[in-house]
């Protein structure tokens, strides 16, 4: 029996999609599929596989409205983000022909030569927070390298799969070239268990991270790239201009409602009257930030979570953190319950003992009060992720020794932490990722290098080895 599945607006709560979940016999299929196509597609041209991509980001552009439509109605962004997370899609196709170009192209010395293969048939699980993008992230550079794709997004974004799919076959991909698979926990494992997978590329949380990568510890020859999510500090120290800073820190928390992996989870000041100026105008911004579903008029800066039981899991870690000290400068509320309409919050946690390292994923900034500046990287680099982590300071030297004291895979200055460059490496050590960054860099793992040592005229040598005799 087909199970089914829906999706649901997180504004309103109202059911938006309904389709099949992907069962084992379906995985199958789809790798299958994808092994089947993936002799002929790896050994066409480059040129004609960056024809393909080309077409795709054409498609996008000429859907752009209903790809965008799709992104608000069922993750919540306002129209203004859902269009900017459609035109990084379409970016995406050129940085990842440049970055295929630089870091894949073959290269000869003498006799050596380097050419770069695909590894086969692999899976992407995409994310709900950019159900778009950062699945394309993967699946773009994948089929530029050569491999064939099987797609798992999250089950709370089906239908941009669906759409950003459907773009691909107008494009013209092959078939087998790119599955889609439908569907929730149970077709993730079946999907990640396939024992005829090269490899798997997932955003997603540090949880579903450790798992895939525990289900893959006895396969070395599968290649896993995952990009998790992070416990992000964001420092501010020593600046001249405070609303300058305050707008920093309100980006780089409360953006997509907190809900990207980059976003600031920790706010680290030296405590004094400075700290109390700045910590004024974030809470002031905090309470004037406009609310709302992605239709409402005037534009919402920040939409719902993604559903109303994640609204309340963000109200229950507030509790929490209330409960054992935590000092409300602004809650958290959940303005309509069966949806994930919330408001920004901010909390000092200074005082709250055994805080948990972990990852609150909505729109809840804590606040930590520190003595001095050691005391501030200390605080920093008190987590076992490492994703991302930003300073705002006025003072270099102060910048040149964060950047080189902190451990995490994007280190900011002066910039919300919400603002990666594709044009750069994305990705985290410790529990956000396993030294596989994304962005520029997911070429890398795309493929594999291949040495060899060619002479096309064979001939003795004028010298043999000692106790070797012609």
């Amino acid at each position: 029996m087909t199970e089914t599945f829906e999706s649901t607006d997180p504004s309103t709560g109202a059911v938006i999609w309904t389709g099949a979940a992907a069962a084992a016999h379906d995985v199958d299929r789809a790798v299958a599929a994808g092994r089947a196509a993936f002799a002929a597609w790896r050994d066409t041209p480059i040129a004609e596989r960056e024809g393909l991509l080309h077409r795709f980001a054409a498609e996008l552009d000429a859907d752009l409205p209903r790809l965008a439509n799709a992104i608000s109605r069922e993750v919540g962004k306002p129209p203004w983000e859902a269009t900017a997370e459609v035109r990084t899609m379409i970016a995406k196709v050129a940085i990842s022909v440049e970055a295929y170009a630089q870091r894949c192209a073959e290269f000869r010395n003498g006799p050596a030569v380097t050419r770069f293969r695909p590894h086969g048939v692999v899976a992407v699980f995409g994310p709900f927070n950019y159900p778009g993008h950062l699945a394309n992230g993967h699946i773009v550079p994948a089929l530029l390298a050569g491999n064939c794709v099987v797609f798992k997004p999250s089950e709370q974004a089906p239908m941009v799969a669906e759409v950003t799919v459907e773009a691909w076959r107008r494009a013209g991909v092959p078939d087998g070239v790119l599955g889609l698979l439908q569907g929730a926990r149970a077709t993730g494992e079946a999907l990640a268990a396939h024992p005829d997978l090269d490899g798997l590329f997932l955003t997603g949380s540090s949880a579903t991270g450790r798992a895939i990568h525990r289900a893959s510890a006895d396969r070395p020859e599968r290649i896993l790239a995952l990009e998790m999510g992070g416990n992000n500090p964001l420092f501010v120290h020593d600046v001249a201009d405070i609303e300058a800073a305050a707008l920093v820190v309100a980006q780089s928390a409360w953006l997509t409602a907190g809900q990207r992996c980059t976003c600031a989870r920790r706010l680290i000041v030296v405590d004094g009257p400075r700290a109390d100026v700045l910590l004024g105008r974030v809470a002031e911004i905090a309470r004037g930030i406009r609310v709302g579903p992605p239709d409402a008029d005037p534009e919402p800066f920040m939409g719902p979570v993604i559903s109303a039981q994640a609204a309340e899991a963000v109200l229950a870690a507030q509790r929490d953190l209330i409960a054992r000290g935590a000092v409300a400068l602004v809650p958290v509320n959940h303005l309509m319950s069966d949806t994930g309409l919330c408001t920004p919050g901010l909390l000092d946690v200074t005082d709250v003992a055994d805080r948990a390292d972990e990852e609150i994923f909505g729109p809840l900034l804590q606040v930590v009060r520190v003595p001095d500046v050691s005391a501030a990287i200390r605080e920093a680099n008190a987590t076992a992720y490492g994703l991302a982590a930003g300073l705002v300071s006025d003072d270099p030297a102060l910048y040149e020794r964060f950047a080189r004291e902190v451990r995490a895979g994007i280190v900011n200055w002066n910039q919300q932490l919400t603002g990666a460059s594709s044009a750069a490496p994305f990705g985290g050590v410790g529990l956000s990722g396993n030294h596989r960054p994304s962005a520029f860099f997911a070429v890398d793992y795309c493929s594999y290098p291949v040495a060899s040592i060619e002479v096309p005229e064979l001939r003795a040598p004028d010298i043999l080895p000692p106790g070797l005799v012609a």
